[in-house]
């Protein structure tokens, strides 16, 4: 995308070189050929002007909204960083909890485990009854 500068500047040097083509090329009178080229003159010089005068326009837009828009964004990041800080101060006691309760399950399957080992030692050492039947 060409530059605010370079635009102009092509507009101004295709102006002038529109406005000298047309003047040498018309046939006209001195007096005319001198009320031509002031008025395309005073055209040329109102069209820079407002060239000029929209290009100031979208700068101050152009800030205006990058100046908006760094706002929200900080807007933004402070919402969030809000909704982290609550999210986090709901979710500690329930982790909290959960690990309580996750202890609590690794102790019961512990204690499962020693009684399991220990009813399996009971019943190995123990000697076996056979019932014979003698008749």
């Amino acid at each position: 995308m060409p530059s605010g500068k370079s635009l102009t500047l092509g507009f101004i040097v295709g102006g002038i070189v529109g406005a000298a083509y047309t003047l040498l090329n018309t046939p006209s009178s001195g007096r005319d050929l001198r009320e031509n080229a002031r008025l395309k003159s005073e055209n040329l010089k109102t069209t820079v002007l407002s060239l000029k005068e929209e290009g100031l326009q979208l700068k101050d837009q152009i800030a205006q909204t990058s100046k908006e828009g760094a706002e929200l964004i900080k807007d933004l990041s402070e919402d969030v960083k809000t909704s982290i800080e609550s999210w986090k101060k709901t979710v500690e006691p329930h982790q909290k909890n959960i690990q309580k309760y996750l202890e609590q399950i690794e102790e019961s399957l512990k204690e499962l485990e020693e009684k399991a080992k220990a009813e399996q030692n009971r019943t190995d050492t123990q000697p076996s009854h056979e019932v014979v039947n003698h008749q």
